[in-house]
């Protein structure tokens, strides 16, 4: 297949591409604006495949979208690109109204256009894959309830009322026009090249410098965590596999309260960092509880049966293992989170832009 992915240099899309370029034979258009969260450099690994094309684009720029569609001519579209950081929407909701909810409209439009223009096999085949997040859902109550793909939406955060706005969308087009969809909403994601801003690289990066590990209130609140490499194989399992018009819930089948996450990842740092900064020791010490974000959802947890037996697809990774290859590939990447913490990445991505150009 050709497959274009938005939003490739973030996180999850890079780990995606990385995955189709290594372990596939299909060929990957990479369309991202290169907001502070896409750093080109996770997909160092692949940028000189000639299956691998990268372009600089915003998915609320409808003309230069549709330009990349017919260059490119792909088979599937995945539809990652958005605006993700929970506290930052907070602080600026316009951002994620912007990106997730205008940008979809555009990007539909750009490919209900793209998937009408083409002969009668292609347009058959064609598929729109839109990945969300478990967010929307809002929180869980009780111990035992799981989120499922008819849990209705309510989301808490603008950047989840954002997200829950673009499923709307997506799933309005399929009604409204036939657009051939899928919906995938996945757990809190972790690994290889997260943003040093997210939970777990946050706690690392500062335990290894011997600064504060913040923790929100209590630190009590559950969440479902899904190691991103996993994650990576159930979306091209879904874009694949997976029956036009529905959803499917992606989790990992682990839940764990924050205070535990951050504990873990100071047992780990011990044995794996035992050279601890100065004037500590043991990494716990520097766990500091903080005021609690305002609206903040208790539990998240998915229940990712319907994958399972429709697909096929189980997470590989435990929590203990993924954590563990996470901690590590941090401690072997220093210089990496260096770079996206001082900035230098942005510059360097700069003269890779012209470079390419």
């Amino acid at each position: 297949m050709r497959i274009l992915v938005t939003g490739g240099a973030g996180f999850i899309g890079s780990a995606l591409i990385r995955h189709i370029i290594q372990d596939t034979e299909h060929s990957v258009l990479n369309l991202d604006k290169l907001t502070y969260a896409g750093n080109l450099e996770s997909l160092a690994a692949v940028e000189s495949d000639p299956r691998y094309r990268f372009v600089q684009a915003d998915i609320a720029d409808r003309d230069r979208v549709s330009e990349a569609l017919l260059d490119f001519q792909p088979d599937v579209i995945m539809h990652l690109a958005a605006e993700s950081h929970v506290d930052r929407s907070i602080d600026g909701p316009a951002e994620f109204i912007q990106t997730n909810i205008v940008g979809t409209y555009q990007l539909l439009e750009a490919a209900r256009a793209y998937w009408q223009s083409l002969p009668a096999d292609r347009r058959e085949a064609f598929r729109f894959h839109h990945i969300s997040t478990d967010e929307v859902y809002g929180d869980l109550h009780g111990t035992d309830d799981l989120f499922t793909e008819t849990t209705p939406y309510a989301p808490s955060s603008p950047y989840s009322a954002s997200k829950a706005s673009s499923d709307h969308l997506v799933r309005a087009w399929h009604r409204t026009y036939g657009l051939p969809v899928l919906v995938t909403n996945c757990s809190n994601n972790y690994g290889p090249f997260h943003f040093p801003e997210k939970l777990i690289p946050l706690m690392i990066l500062n335990a290894l410098d011997g600064k504060p590990l913040p923790v929100y209130g209590d630190g009590l609140q559950i969440r479902d965590w899904l190691f991103v490499e996993d994650h990576a194989r159930a979306l091209l399992e879904v874009v694949s596999k997976g029956e036009i018009g529905e959803t499917y819930n992606i989790g990992g089948h682990n839940e764990q309260k924050n205070i535990d996450v951050v504990r873990g990842i100071c047992a780990l740092l011990e044995e794996l960092a035992p050279t601890r900064p100065e004037g500590i020791s043991r990494y716990e010490e520097l766990i500091t509880f903080v005021k609690d974000r305002p609206g903040h959802d208790v539990r998240y947890a998915i229940d990712a049966g319907k994958i399972e037996r429709e697909l096929g697809w189980r997470p590989q990774e435990t929590f203990q293992s993924g954590l563990r290859k996470t901690v590590q590939w941090y401690l072997d990447n220093l210089e990496w989170c260096r770079r996206v913490q001082d900035g230098s990445y942005q510059r360097e991505r700069l003269g890779a832009l012209e470079k390419i150009a």
